[in-house]
């Protein structure tokens, strides 16, 4: 893994390949290794870039008085330090919120937008109940060990019919989260509402979702496509929220046929 230090903060991230910049983010109990299929199967075609978000994997823990937009000011402060060119953003659920947030700060940066089962930030896209139970739901868990809650969330995250092998895989990736760095990123971006950003979305932007995902269901997708301009929305069958890691082949498919018509244009 390679560092650069942003506003303070040391940021580790993985890099593999050669041609246009894709920049992966992950989301919340994750860090880059959720990534291994894309740096894998992609490279052949993009420089792809997966971070550590600040608080996760090898990367700083952020104060606890961290912001969105502190998180949206360390993406653009990483980009600045570690990727070459103009990238293309892929952001996965927790991970699109943090793309969303660079945009409306810095809408010059990014080629693309790629909104992996995303939200317009829980606030903007969910019951404002529903956002009270998750954000008290994720506070609770950060008292406990990892084995007392962390497979809960896979079948929130999977189909029945996932791999073991990769549903295992994932719940040790996000056991392995760092308590007080997911305490500030819950606190920075939980009550987020980004329906003011989406309208004002000029880059071409690609919704990648699965029909399964019961976290971000299809309502939050259409919604989604609805409010950004021009903005296209796939499927992809009988997956859940974490359509990278269950369909990773169908997942790439899309990414890269998204990624070709942008840079053909």
């Amino acid at each position: 893994m390679e560092t650069v230090e942003v506003a303070g903060l040391r940021i580790r991230y993985r890099c593999a390949g050669q041609g246009p910049p894709l920049v992966l983010l992950h989301g919340a109990y994750e860090d880059s290794r959720i990534w291994r299929r894309q740096l894998d199967a992609l490279s052949d075609e993009f420089t792809v870039f997966a971070w550590d978000a600040p608080g996760c994997g090898g990367s700083d823990d952020p104060p606890p008085d961290f912001t969105g937009k502190d998180l949206g000011e360390a993406l653009d402060g990483f980009l600045r330090e570690a990727v070459p060119g103009k990238p293309h953003l892929l952001g996965l659920s927790m991970g699109s919120g943090i793309a969303l947030e660079l945009y409306r700060a810095h809408p010059s940066v990014p080629a693309s937008l790629l909104l992996v089962s995303a939200y317009a930030g829980w606030a903007g896209s969910l019951p404002p109940e529903e956002v009270e139970r998750r954000y008290a739901q994720v506070l609770a868990e950060l008292e406990q060990p990892p084995e007392q809650f962390i497979p809960g969330w896979m079948p929130t995250l999977f189909t029945d019919h996932a791999d073991p092998a990769d549903v295992q895989e994932t719940a040790a990736i996000m056991a392995d989260f760092h308590p007080a760095g997911m305490r500030a990123l819950l606190n920075a971006s939980a009550h987020a509402d980004y329906r003011d950003v989406l309208p004002s979305i000029s880059v071409p932007t690609l919704l990648l979702y699965g029909t399964e995902d019961v976290r971000s269901p299809l309502s939050v997708a259409r919604e989604m496509n609805r409010r950004i301009p021009g903005s296209t929305l796939v499927t992809i069958p009988d997956v859940g929220h974490m359509a990278a890691v269950e369909a990773p082949d169908a997942f790439n498919a899309e990414v890269r046929r998204f990624l070709r018509g942008v840079t053909a244009g």
